[in-house]
């Protein structure tokens, strides 16, 4: 279980396949910020752009950890095949401080960047969604980008999907890795984990 407050940027730095076939999954190494695994240990959840991964190797004097990610997970995730910048948090602990909201670290689709630019001191994000997911989005409901717990402003919805707006203040863009996203990019989405919910129990059937 994870918040969707980033708590570090690292750095996919290598992705070695686990086998020949399409059926085969990927290792990737990550580097991590200083001093950020610390207090990791083998097993540990630790989701990248939003996908809850298991730390299967981790080194805290080279800064970096390996995952392995298998097949299914990269057919239904964006940007965990190929290096580059990537956002990491902890999996949450019991005491902690719930910042964002509950994220469970699975993604529910994919999502293109349709606008992303500055206005003012903030920035203009809006993301196509998946037809799919319209339904759990709404004003001022909370949406998960490539992991970060973001507050959607405003919903358009169309025949292609649902389009929502986010603004992102400078702190955001300067402490995760979505100040290097483009119109066109693919991003990771989790709804809200209650909407979810909601959406099961209203619309249950009861077999007779």
């Amino acid at each position: 279980m994870f918040t969707g407050i980033i708590t570090g940027v690292g750095r996919v730095t290598a992705v070695h396949p686990l086998g020949a076939s399409a059926a085969h999954g990927k290792r990737l190494t990550i580097l991590a910020p200083p001093g950020y695994l610390d207090d990791v240990g083998l097993g540990d959840s630790i989701a990248l752009n939003g996908a809850c991964m298991t730390v299967t190797t981790f080194s805290p004097q080279s800064g970096e950890f390996t995952v392995d990610i298998s097949a299914e997970s990269l057919d239904k995730t964006s940007g965990l095949d190929r290096p580059g910048p990537i956002n990491l948090e902890k999996a949450l602990r019991a005491h902690d401080r719930l910042g964002g909201h509950i994220v469970s670290g699975h993604v529910d689709g994919i999502g293109h960047v349709t606008r992303f630019e500055q206005v003012g001191e903030s920035w203009d994000l809006r993301v196509m969604a998946p037809l799919a997911l319209a339904k759990y989005l709404a004003y001022k409901g909370s949406i998960t980008v490539n992991g970060v717990s973001l507050t959607v402003n405003r919903v358009v919805d169309s025949s292609d999907g649902c389009e929502c707006h986010i603004n992102l203040i400078p702190h955001t863009v300067d402490n995760t890795a979505l100040g290097s996203l483009r119109v066109g990019s693919s991003v990771n989405l989790e709804i809200d984990l209650i909407a979810r919910y909601c959406e099961r129990m209203l619309n249950l059937q009861t077999p007779a």
